[in-house]
């Protein structure tokens, strides 16, 4: 046996994690040093044997580089506000690397979007590179409809992955080998970790992960049990140069959004209008929204980029995006308009004027107007030219206020001054009737 050479398993076992290494390349390597070695068939069942003393986790052939295995554990943590002594339980996110078994974990809120996302940029600036795969089990968040063999993802979740290069295999329902890797990283965590923290009191988000980080770092120098060398060891030789670089800057969380183009070429975001070319009226679009923009893609292909807005009700509008005559925009005009309110009346066509010059661009307006017109659908035209006239007194006119006339049955009560207020001419955004002639 001696002459024959027994190889290093632990090694043996090292060395498949490296990509495209077999097992039948090592019992070449190993008979060049052992001319007298025995046989592929004897290396392989002695490699299993001696594989299978291992626990389940340690014996999985993840290879270098391939695979984060990313969860949420059980346990949480408190935290408790100073001020006010209310405690909050804290999340623990998992993120486990297949070939070294490397672990990072941290705290965060909640299992929402925003810090499932934080979380998984943070355990990449960790590793200083990004896995072939990210493996989640199939959780709300990532994961908007799970399903054994095309999960959808969440669009947000998708575009990070896009942004770092990574793929995302989502672990499959019902299968506890996909998961057994990051269940036995959140098992070390909670032991070696949580279990550590558990008499501490913590008053901050940052004061538990700066105490997890600590511990995290003994937990990946600590020496394997049954395998030389420990995490780090392995991380350090197998994963770090397997990984791919990091992109240039990390991910902006952005939330994804489908918008249907009005009449008048814009998209109704959070209450704010957004303009986009008017060839694409009526056509759905999927919108992305970061903190300070938002852009809309149509068939992939990105047609419009704004600042983002907080002020509910206002437009947005880029020249480029309006119909050089504003014919176009489905052969609505501010004349047609006027045209459609005449039919209904004089007070009507005069509310309808009102609300086109109130606007920088007409346009703008479109939306508004045709509400207002449409009204006379579901009450009745006579109501409606009522409702403009008591509209036209109270100087209010916009479409909520007179959806509530006609929803509270005002238009025909009297209003103490029967009396019609004249067009504002003088407004800097106003160009008055005229300029629709």
């Amino acid at each position: 046996a001696q002459v024959r050479g027994e190889p290093d398993w632990s090694l043996v076992h090292q060395e498949l994690r490296r990509k495209g290494v077999t097992l039948f390349l090592l019992w070449q390597e190993y008979r060049e040093t052992h001319p007298e070695g025995y046989q592929y068939s004897w290396f392989c069942d002695h490699y299993r044997a001696w594989q299978g003393k291992l626990d389940v986790v340690m014996r999985q052939d993840h290879r270098a580089g391939e695979k984060l295995f990313v969860d949420y554990a059980g346990q949480t943590t408190p935290v408790v506000d100073r001020g006010t002594g209310e405690i909050r339980e804290a999340q623990i996110f998992v993120a486990v690397l297949g070939a070294s078994n490397y672990t990072y974990a941290e705290a965060t809120w909640t299992q929402g979007l925003p810090d499932w996302i934080g979380s998984h940029r943070r355990a990449f600036a960790f590793l200083g590179g990004v896995p072939e795969l990210v493996v989640p089990d199939n959780l709300r968040a990532g994961v908007s409809k799970a399903h054994r063999y095309e999960p959808d993802l969440n669009p947000t979740y998708q575009d990070m992955a896009s942004h770092y290069g990574v793929a995302v295999l989502p672990a499959r329902v019902r299968r506890p080998r996909d998961k057994a890797k990051v269940e036995a990283g959140v098992l070390v965590v909670e032991r070696w970790i949580l279990a550590a923290l558990r008499r501490r009191t913590f008053f901050s988000l940052a004061e538990l992960n700066a105490a997890i980080a600590g511990l995290l770092e003994k937990l990946n120098a600590r020496p394997f049990k049954k395998l030389p060398g420990s995490r780090q060891q392995h991380f350090d030789s197998l994963d770090t140069p397997a990984l791919q670089p990091l992109p240039a800057a990390p991910y902006e969380y952005a939330e994804w959004k489908k918008a249907r183009v009005h009449i008048d070429y814009h998209v109704a975001v959070e209450g704010h209008y957004y303009s986009v070319p008017y060839a694409l009226i009526k056509k759905q679009l999927d919108v992305r929204i970061t903190q300070n923009t938002l852009e809309c893609f149509y068939r992939g292909n990105r047609v419009a980029s704004h600042r983002r807005s907080q002020q509910k009700g206002r437009h947005t509008t880029v020249p480029a995006h309006m119909p050089e005559s504003h014919r176009q925009a489905g052969e609505w005009t501010p004349q047609r308009l006027s045209n459609w309110a005449a039919k209904t009346g004089p007070a009507t066509e005069k509310l309808i004027t009102t609300v086109l010059t109130s606007r920088r661009h007409p346009q703008q307006a479109y939306r508004s107007c045709l509400g207002i017109l449409r009204l006379g659908k579901a009450y009745g035209d006579a109501r409606l030219e009522a409702a403009c006239r008591r509209a036209l007194i109270l100087g209010s006119h916009s479409y909520k206020s007179i959806e509530s006339i006609l929803k509270h049955r005002l238009d025909d009560k009297p209003l103490a001054e029967q009396q019609e207020l004249a067009l504002p001419e003088d407004h800097d955004n106003i160009r008055g009737p005229s300029y629709y002639h």
